[in-house]
């Protein structure tokens, strides 16, 4: 019998009731569109996630970009992110005009390295064709990124933080969620998230009351907020005065509502997920190259169990015929892809993440992913060897 890579039923089992009347209400209330669980949820998300607010949107990528737009990123600006990650991270510097830098990884936790970071700000203030302006920091696989000292250098060299969640959000460093450090943290909804709905989504977390505010009117077609009418008489709808070029990014009324019952079972699963992992890695350590490592005083949400071996093709190769899934998150970094190749990296280049993308393999992962089931896997894995 195959396994399931992520097994996005085994949740709905849990809660489907409880899914399918909120759903319901949603059809019978006829609010479609930013209906009153939008804001419910928004108010649950930023009360989770430790922020002032949360500003939902219509998937994880828009959510990266409203900060961007936000802050007026545009063409001469330099914005610092990895290359081991998925594309929707690099894609939206573009957008803009700016200019991607690619930063190495720590070969341990795959996530940003701050020296690596530090050293290519140095190098664009130095040569003087970019203006530093955001630093992306993604919280890759689940786990939080060094985020004290990767904000201290953002803040010291005048550089926004983006935490980019969209694999990580509900991940901790020290009990600290990632915006407890970054300007905005960002997440998807995507369903194989962690915390995924039936569709797409996403989020921007912020404790800046002016930010939130603007982004509230950027995703609804630079509509005025409250900011904006101040002093001003408007006997009309505010969404019908545009104050600024906005976009259409509206998280839907059906899927807040799914997700106000995803997250309250969220922090169970959090847990679950890291038993799962511990007992990963106890029972894999003999047999692979390396087993995932989480930064001292993190809590991972494990978007993916990720492993390392010699023989990553084989590996998968001899587990498809033992009916167990894989993945490889990310065969081809992005400085390697067509579309990005001729954006500059940090100096020295990315031989981590290099050397990475050539040996990381995922396993099945989720919250509901049984000993007995996982058991299999291990023995899958030990099966081929190191």
């Amino acid at each position: 019998m195959s396994i399931a890579f992520i097994d996005l039923q085994a949740q709905r089992a849990r809660i489907a009731e409880r899914i399918d009347a909120a759903v319901l209400r949603v059809i019978a209330g006829g609010a479609y569109v930013m209906g009153p669980e939008v804001r419910a949820f928004e108010q649950q998300m930023a009360e989770f996630g430790q922020a002032g607010h949360a500003v939902s949107c219509a998937n994880g990528t828009d959510a990266l970009a409203l900060p961007l737009m936000a802050w007026g990123v545009g063409p001469g600006d330099a914005v610092f992110c990895p290359s081991f990650t998925f594309a929707a991270t690099a894609e939206i510097i573009p957008w803009f005009d700016a200019t991607p830098v690619f930063v190495d990884i720590d070969p341990v936790t795959y996530n940003m390295n701050p020296d690596h970071l530090e050293a290519a700000i140095k190098a664009v203030k130095a040569e003087g064709r970019l203006t530093p302006k955001v630093v992306i920091a993604v919280d890759l696989f689940g786990q939080p990124a060094d985020y004290p000292r990767i904000a201290e250098i953002a803040n010291r060299h005048g550089l926004k933080l983006i935490a980019d969640t969209a694999q990580g959000f509900g991940c901790t460093l020290n009990d600290k969620h990632p915006v407890s450090w970054a300007d905005v943290a960002t997440t998807s909804f995507f369903p194989a998230k962690p915390l995924g709905c039936y569709g797409d989504g996403g989020a921007v977390l912020t404790n800046d009351d002016d930010l939130a505010q603007l982004l509230d009117s950027l995703r609804v077609h630079g509509k005025a907020v409250a900011r904006d009418l101040e002093g001003r008489s408007f006997e009309h709808d505010p969404k019908y005065l545009n104050m600024r070029v906005g976009m259409n990014s509206r998280l839907d009324t059906i899927q807040a509502a799914i997700l106000i019952e995803k997250l309250a079972i969220f922090a169970d699963e959090i847990e679950r997920r890291n038993r799962v992992a511990e007992r990963y890695n106890r029972l894999l350590e003999p047999h692979v190259a390396s087993v995932p490592g989480v930064i001292e005083g993190g809590v991972s949400v494990w978007a993916q169990y990720t492993i390392e071996h010699e023989n990553r093709d084989g590996l998968a190769a001899h587990l498809k015929t033992q009916g167990v899934p894989t993945a490889v998150y990310y065969p081809i970094p992005m400085h390697r892809q067509p579309a990005y190749a001729h954006y500059p990296t940090g100096p020295g280049g990315l031989p981590v993440t290099e050397a990475k993308a050539e040996r990381v393999i995922s396993l099945p992962m989720h919250a509901w992913l049984d000993e007995e089931t996982q058991d299999r896997i291990v023995e899958a894995v030990a099966g081929f060897g190191r």
